[in-house]
């Protein structure tokens, strides 16, 4: 690999996880700066943000191009024992004038989230954050918290799986960013 590739590599790339880039076979989207007041990208997660906890943590995130009329949040693990990894937190049609969302957005009862949101169940089956939950003896996990830009609302029923968010995601999305951290049981 170049030098001038090795640049444009993902932060979350990293041996000591086994799992893919989830998002390398997607479409190739400008950046959206994501951060966090929880944790820094690439450390490890805050206890609150574990399994049992199930505290979503704090995102901001820049405004999308000129034509952003939503967001999705979503919290991916492309680590878990499974042939397709695990969704922790899937939320769509943020309206467009919303950058952040505050520690504990995603509780269960979705009353955190802004007017308009929409989240789907995950693979816990929880609508809300369900925290980072690494089978024990497993290794390290990450966590990848992406922030897309969608010029339009997404008709996606609330019965549907993050998976069906994703795939209209990558045709419809305008820009993405992603911070991520990692955990171990």
């Amino acid at each position: 690999m170049s030098d001038n590739n090795a640049q444009h590599q993902p932060t979350y790339i990293d041996d000591r996880f086994p799992g893919p880039d989830p998002y390398a076979p997607l479409t190739d989207l400008p950046a959206l700066e994501v951060a966090s007041e929880t944790f820094a990208d690439g450390d490890r997660l805050p206890e609150d943000q574990l399994g049992g906890n199930d505290v979503s943590p704090q995102l901001s995130w820049s405004a999308g191009p000129e034509g952003t009329k939503t967001y999705a949040v979503t919290c991916f693990d492309p680590d878990a024992p499974t042939a397709s990894g695990y969704w922790h937190w899937a939320v769509f049609n943020i309206p467009a004038d919303v950058t952040s969302l505050p520690l504990g957005a995603g509780n269960e009862d979705l009353s955190g989230l802004p007017e308009g949101a929409v989240a789907l169940r995950g693979d816990s089956r929880s609508w809300g954050y369900y925290g980072a939950n690494p089978p024990a003896g497993h290794g390290p996990h990450r966590y990848l918290f992406a922030v897309h830009a969608v010029g339009e609302e997404l008709d996606i029923d609330d019965r549907q799986t993050p998976t069906v968010l994703g795939f209209n995601l990558n045709f419809k999305a305008t820009a993405r960013g992603i911070i991520w951290g990692w955990a171990e049981n």
